[in-house]
């Protein structure tokens, strides 16, 4: 499998599949700091970066922005003194979707 970072998302339909077990297996390991939760019945992706100041979190917040914005497809994301907080899930399909993978490899990649 290609780097998941390099794959191309592609338009998520309100009646896609979330991802299966075995794609989350698949996945997982090219982002292994990133916690999949359940909220609210929803499965989502999230890691948390810590910087040096509120300057460099707030940088990092743009960065995550734009690739967001590149690929149509948005996190949350909690700017703090010293912290982001980016979460990842498909709106239109109430769960994770390969391209919530896609760009947590790719907020990875911004971290570096």
């Amino acid at each position: 499998m290609a780097r998941l970072s390099r794959q191309p998302c592609e338009a998520c339909r309100r009646n896609a599949p979330t991802v299966s077990e075995a794609e989350i297996l698949l996945f997982k390991p090219e982002v292994p700091q990133w916690q999949i939760l359940e909220r609210n019945g929803i499965m989502q992706l999230e890691r948390v970066f810590t910087f040096t100041d509120f300057r460099q979190a707030l940088d990092f917040t743009n960065r995550v922005g734009e690739i967001a914005e590149a690929a149509d497809h948005h996190p949350a994301l909690l700017t703090e003194w010293g912290k982001v907080t980016v979460t990842w899930w498909s709106h239109k399909i109430q769960g994770l979707h390969r391209n919530d993978f896609i760009l947590a490899a790719r907020t990875d990649e911004v971290a570096k």
